[in-house]
């Protein structure tokens, strides 16, 4: 990969003037207006097994245009209609290629605020940002520069639902280049007592933001059950503070995730996970808060991406691999291992194990063995003693 052709996302704060905050509003209403208008045409066609393209759902706005009943989307910079039209287009080429499930309609209150600016809908002058219909520049908090000599080729503008206003420049950035060599290797197992447990034998403790915050949530959702249904001020504004509470969680999760795998990258050539399905794990009523604030997803996500950026690997172990009741030591699978477990002795060789500890470590080792022998995707059904890898009941708690 090309160091130079990373594309990064820069995001930033920024605070609209009355007249910017109604202008953009509008844009955001019309974006999700053209969005459903031709989600609404290509699922009337695919009933009659016609396809319509990305071409003909911008000759339909053209059409709309011009009818008296959709006036008012000429009243909004163009650019963004056309990008949500393109962005419609992507979605469906992930569900004919069976990535994603079917497009979706856009709602008012439960999806996203935002809309796309490229090239020709803005202008990024001596560090001013000025969009399409508007005549003065975003007020905008440049909390980090921007690369030198960047020039942004989409610029995203969002509003979240705790009333905030956010700018995203899209740039290439020639400073991510790979980082220097290392033989550093690293198994991390992800967990709720300790968000991370590595084969170092390091401990990394689970911050638990959701928790901390949890009492004044439970307070703030109350108020907002008991205001009356509707779109009332005293509403807005209950569910207004709920969302600045779920902001607040949302922000200190992620800057802790960022900082983790990071340093993880940095400090490792080689990291190995394993791959859990969350989205099954998250269905156990008792655990699902937990896991859910933990937030494995994301901390993957990040950690790919970064590892893809710098130079690194990341090696994925498949999630029947028994790594909590494998021996590190000497590679007899235990028969039973219920979560209440935390340290064990191996009956083989007599060994102490810490589980977390212990899993790290055999994560590591299966994730060497895929690295040297250039397995397949699923390679670790087998562990390295030759038993068979059977399924960990990790999502219910065991008797």
């Amino acid at each position: 990969m090309a160091t130079a052709q990373v594309k990064r996302a820069f995001k930033y704060r920024f605070y609209p003037t009355d007249g910017q905050a109604a202008e953009l509003s509008r844009t955001f209403g019309c974006v999700r207006k053209v969005y459903n208008m031709a989600l609404a045409a290509r699922t009337e066609a695919w009933t009659r097994q016609v396809r319509v393209n990305y071409n003909q759902t911008s000759a339909m706005l053209t059409v709309w245009k011009k009818t008296e009943e959709l006036a008012f989307l000429n009243e909004v910079s163009s650019v963004p209609l056309q990008q949500c039209l393109r962005h419609l287009q992507g979605a469906f080429t992930n569900f004919f290629g069976k990535r994603a499930k079917y497009p979706r309609f856009k709602s008012k209150k439960k999806s996203r605020h935002s809309a796309e600016y490229t090239t020709s809908g803005f202008r990024f002058r001596d560090g001013r940002l000025t969009l399409a219909k508007m005549r003065e520049p975003l007020d905008v908090v440049w909390s980090r520069p921007l690369p030198q000599g960047a020039a942004p080729s989409t610029v995203t503008v969002s509003q979240d639902a705790a009333g905030r206003w956010f700018v995203s420049l899209l740039c290439e950035d020639a400073s991510v280049k790979p980082l220097p060599p290392k033989e550093a290797a690293v198994g991390v197992d992800v967990g709720l007592n300790h968000l991370l447990t590595l084969s170092t034998g390091e401990k990394i403790a689970n911050p638990r933001h959701e928790r901390k915050d949890r009492a004044r949530l439970a307070l703030a959702q109350r108020r907002l059950a008991k205001k009356a249904k509707g779109d009332g001020a005293n509403r807005c504004k209950a569910r207004r503070r709920v969302a600045k509470i779920h902001a607040r969680i949302a922000d200190r999760r992620r800057d802790h995730l960022h900082k983790l795998t990071t340093r993880l990258v940095r400090e490792n050539q080689t990291i190995v996970i394993e791959d859990l399905s969350v989205r099954n794990m998250v269905k156990n009523r008792s655990l699902a808060r937990a896991i859910s604030d933990a937030s494995w997803s994301e901390f993957r996500a990040l950690l790919e991406y970064k590892a893809q950026w710098y130079g690194r690997e990341v090696i994925t172990v498949d999630r029947f691999f028994p790594s909590s009741r494998l021996c590190s030591h000497c590679g007899t699978l235990a028969r039973r291992m219920p979560l209440h477990i935390r340290t064990w002795t191996c009956e083989s060789c007599d060994t102490s194990h810490d589980r977390d500890v212990n899993a790290a470590k055999n994560l590591l080792a299966a994730g060497r063995a895929v690295s040297a022998c250039g397995a397949g995707v699923r390679p670790q059904r087998s562990s390295p003693g030759g038993q068979s890898a059977t399924k960990q009941e990790v999502s219910r708690r065991e008797p």
